[in-house]
């Protein structure tokens, strides 16, 4: 008799939160896709990201938007919540910032395809949007 593998989502059910002090240190736990006979997407959002710009260290905010269409595996939220955090105190530009985060996430996952869009509100008086695109058909493995 096969025993069904229980999954081990270790943060969400910690009591408390251990806030990662940079995107090496976190972790993004998985659990397996409970509708893996359909394609679906899912779609995360925050308006509470920052960083630090690598020159000024000055801080960004930014919108994040995260989309996909799970493949066997789909992200939990609070593991990605902390992970968006521990950028809190990350230099990057905004373009590496979010490239990052595609590859961070979909290597986690890997997904039939991903997106993420980041609205960094103006400084200077202009604001950057960057959007990052995976697509397992078209880039195949993830690096």
């Amino acid at each position: 008799m096969n025993k069904k593998k229980k999954e081990k989502l270790t943060i969400l059910k910690k009591g408390h939160s251990c806030y990662p002090s940079s995107p090496c240190d976190a972790r993004i736990e998985t659990f397996k896709n409970p509708r893996m006979d359909s394609d679906y997407t899912v779609e995360f959002a925050t308006d509470e990201f920052t960083s630090l710009c690598p020159v000024t260290s000055q801080p960004d905010f930014a919108r994040i938007e995260i989309s996909y269409c799970p493949a066997e595996k789909c992200i939990e939220s609070k593991s990605l919540k902390l992970y968006l955090f521990s950028y809190r105190n990350f230099e990057g530009f905004a373009e590496d910032i979010i490239n990052r985060i595609l590859k961070d996430l979909s290597k986690a996952c890997r997904p039939k395809w991903m997106e993420i869009e980041g609205v960094f509100t103006p400084r200077g008086g202009i604001s950057i949007k960057v959007i990052s695109e995976y697509n397992s058909k078209k880039k195949g493995k993830i690096k």
